[in-house]
């Protein structure tokens, strides 16, 4: 008798289980990294528009400030104008697939503006 319920023991069963587990597990880790990524590109590129406007409306290189509040795994591109007695910034950052350096095919932008406080 001892045969057949040696044949049916559940040994290995955990280690299994855990194998066939490890892929979701990284799958989801994956995934939730990607989306920190995708929210940290967003605080980036309203912290970046915020300067740039800033710097504009006291008569600074608006592009030069949104690409100095970046680390240099990120780039900015920025566009600065006037509208009224309002500088403006608009910033595009790409967001990054798992790690700056490889990229997703779309870009975050942010808008800001900040009053002009230059003499003109």
């Amino acid at each position: 008798m001892r045969g057949v319920r040696a044949r049916y023991d559940d040994r290995g069963q955990v280690a299994v289980e855990f194998t066939g587990m490890v892929p979701v597990v990284l799958g989801v880790l994956l995934l939730l990294w990607q989306a920190t990524l995708i929210g940290y590109t967003y605080a980036l590129a309203g912290n970046a528009a915020d300067e740039a406007a800033r710097q504009g409306a006291v008569g600074g290189d608006c592009q030069a400030a949104a690409q100095a509040r970046l680390s240099g795994a990120w780039t900015a591109a920025a566009s600065c104008g006037t509208s009224g007695d309002l500088h403006t910034a608009d910033v595009s950052i790409n967001v990054p697939v798992l790690f700056p350096g490889l990229t997703l095919p779309f870009t975050v932008k942010a808008h800001a503006a900040a009053a002009n406080e230059r003499e003109d």
